[in-house]
């Protein structure tokens, strides 16, 4: 059945691209092929909301978007069947634990953006295919191929041939639009991967056996490694398709440290482009497993995969269709002010006015005497590395933001301001701890808190669950499923089974409300519509709403303040 529905919409796309060109033009497809880890491959990313054909005409093979599986021909990937690679209706499905991926956002957000700028978006059609699998690093995505080497640990060397496989679905692509008269090239590259390589302390993992690479040395290497990795991708995918420009690259920037080689890549390469950072789409933590478990934090939820789909899919767009100089919402340069009691940063903004939003997440934030040691997402550190205590962040103009200290700081003593950070909310102590009606069945608890953070929270709740980390006497950590208000009370409630390490909560424990990811408050003032709205209705207040597609500030650490000048 699956085959008939394929070739049903293979007729219907070619009548499509045929109607109303002469015979001399030949209709085509535009590939997207992607490349990562988990985040890539949906990890988690379950239960699905793109559950069949949105009527977008867009394509994926048959075996599905991930077209590197771990038990067919995964080293072999020439061997695989033909008939898995008909093309069928581009829509997400489930493999184990893997999910939504980010294809159908993607694909059909830049679709969208076509139909409604110019008559081309009737006719243009994107197959979307990608090779990767999670928990993989840069070269064992590569053509090198570390997994197959002998240094790698046992439970790693499974797998391989990510590299080959998406060579040869170009192949598998580009001939079955030979045998139907049509015209396959690939129109952009998107990759997915960074975590896998971040190290320990802060630095660079080269390999799993390698030592890791002091900050500064091993974000040139993961620069200088993934800009390789783009040219030769693209040489050789359009070695197959014919091609002769060079294909652009897009990513996003991953947490840690090979976040920041991105943004050093994509500004070394005139066609790799970093579309920004993702912190703003929920996490896998609302994510829903068959086996009854929630997703891990790191990991995207169906809806977050989706929606950073779409930005990607509008980035491209303007990166392809409007020849736009791409660049995220970014720090371009630091200053003291005068007084010394206080900072400006100059950004470059896709869309603006800057937002310090936050309504939509929760303003960031760490308590501290006399102000915050983090605001906003902000932090500045003196030469020695201590933190300067901030009062407050303000937006000066559409492109600048003000960021104010407790204190001046000596006229000899220098700073840096990074950006990103967890904790979103202070919640004062736990006050009472008891056992809680169920949460789907499982055991749960009962956090008393000592007055109501209503307010602070809710941009928590809209977004679904969140962490509750003690500050304070023995380490806990548990995802907050619920949230009530009793006679003026906050009550935050967890499943007993997700207390990290299954260290308990005490009661007299100085709390804190934390995102799964780092993130700050910094956003521009995109309008862009999207296409999908909020599809998963168990979690967080959002349902049916769309997607805001506004760009936010890149993850940074460390940008030198210069000084002002001598008086």
């Amino acid at each position: 059945m699956k085959i008939a529905k394929s070739l049903i919409w293979l007729i219907a796309f070619a009548a499509l691209q045929l109607n109303g060109q002469e015979a001399k033009s030949q209709p085509s497809l535009a590939g997207i092929w992607l490349m990562g880890q988990s985040l890539c491959d949906g990890s988690e990313s379950l239960p699905i909301v793109t559950k069949g054909d949105t009527g977008w005409g867009n394509f994926a093979f048959l075996r599905g978007v991930r077209t590197w599986l771990p038990n067919d021909h995964s080293s072999t990937p020439e061997a695989r069947s033909a008939e898995q690679f008909q093309w069928v209706p581009l829509h997400a499905t489930t493999n184990g634990g893997l999910g939504e991926t980010v294809a159908n956002g993607l694909a059909d957000h830049l679709k969208d953006l076509l139909k409604r700028t110019s008559s081309a978006g009737q006719s243009s059609h994107y197959l979307v295919a990608c090779a990767g699998q999670g928990g993989r690093q840069i070269q064992e995505l590569s053509s090198k191929d570390l997994s197959q080497d002998p240094r790698t640990p046992a439970s790693r060397q499974h797998g391989g041939g990510y590299y080959r496989t998406s060579l040869d679905d170009a192949r598998r692509a580009k001939d079955q639009a030979t045998a139907r008269g049509m015209k396959f090239e690939i129109a952009a590259l998107y990759w997915m991967q960074g975590e896998g390589n971040g190290g320990p302390t802060s630095g660079i993992v080269p390999t799993r056996w390698d030592p890791e690479l002091p900050r500064p040395i091993g974000l040139e290497w993961y620069r200088d490694e993934l800009i390789a990795y783009h040219q030769k991708w693209s040489a050789d995918l359009t070695a197959i398709t014919g091609q002769t420009a060079e294909l652009p690259m897009f990513t996003y920037q991953t947490l840690g440290p090979a976040g920041e080689a991105q943004l050093m890549a994509a500004d070394a390469d005139p066609a790799l482009y970093m579309v920004g950072p993702h912190y703003a789409v929920p996490s896998a933590l609302n994510s829903r497993t068959p086996q009854g478990r929630h997703g891990d934090a790191i990991h995207l939820s169906a809806d977050g995969e989706r929606w950073w789909g779409e930005q990607v899919g509008k980035v491209i767009h303007r990166v392809l269709h409007r020849d736009e100089k791409w660049q995220p919402l970014r720090p371009l340069q630091a200053r003291l002010e005068d007084s010394r009691d206080a900072l400006v940063i100059d950004f470059h903004v896709p869309r603006p006015p800057l937002v310090l939003d936050t309504e939509f997440l929760p303003r960031q934030e760490i308590t501290t005497d006399g102000g915050f040691s983090s605001l906003a997402g902000f932090q500045v550190r003196d030469a020695s590395g201590v933190l300067v205590t901030l009062t407050r962040i303000e937006v000066v103009n559409a492109t600048r933001v003000r960021i104010v200290f407790s204190h001046r700081l000596p006229i000899s003593q220098a700073c840096s301001v990074s950006y990103g950070h967890p904790f979103a909310a202070t919640l004062g102590k736990i006050a009472k701890i008891r056992p809680g009606p169920p949460i789907d069945g499982q055991p749960a608890i009962e956090l008393h808190l000592e007055s109501s953070f209503a307010k602070q929270l809710k941009p928590l709740i809209d977004e679904g669950a969140f962490f509750l980390t003690s500050i304070s006497g023995k380490t806990a950590r548990a995802p907050i499923r619920q949230v009530l208000e009793e006679e003026g009370i906050t009550v935050l409630r967890c499943e007993e089974r997700e207390l990290r390490d299954g260290t308990p909560f005490a009661v007299g424990q100085s709390v804190v409300a934390q995102r799964p990811f780092s993130y700050g408050n910094l956003r521009d003032s995109d309008d862009e519509r999207s296409t999908y709205t909020f599809g998963d209705t168990t979690y967080g207040t959002r349902f049916g709403k769309p997607y805001p597609l506004w760009n936010w500030c890149v993850l940074f650490s460390h940008h030198l303040v210069a000084a002002p000048p001598p008086q």
